[in-house]
């Protein structure tokens, strides 16, 4: 990489879970030699292998919307953000 260049992430939501990357306090996840992984948050994606790696595309919707509903944002709003989840890229493979 140039010097004086900023890295920008890719997508702006993590292709697993779909939380807005700037929202990880990691920034995203990292590959095994500890890059910075453009496409996966630090929840989803660490040293190369997902944190969740038998989950399915429902499954993580299911969970997405109950760690929404856990942050006091309502039923319905859960729901909504994660209605596409079956859409992001790691599950479109």
């Amino acid at each position: 990489m140039k010097e004086g260049l900023i890295m920008t992430n890719k997508y702006s939501t993590c292709q697993s879970c779909g939380m807005p990357l700037n929202k990880d306090g990691k920034n995203s996840g990292t590959e095994i030699d500890g890059t910075l992984n453009e496409m996966y948050c630090s929840f989803c994606y660490e040293h190369g292998n997902f944190t969740l790696p038998n989950i399915t595309a429902c499954e993580m919707k299911e969970l997405v919307s109950k760690k929404i509903i856990e942050m006091k944002i309502p039923k319905f709003v859960a729901k909504f953000l994660s209605r596409n989840t079956h859409k992001l890229k790691r599950w479109n493979k």
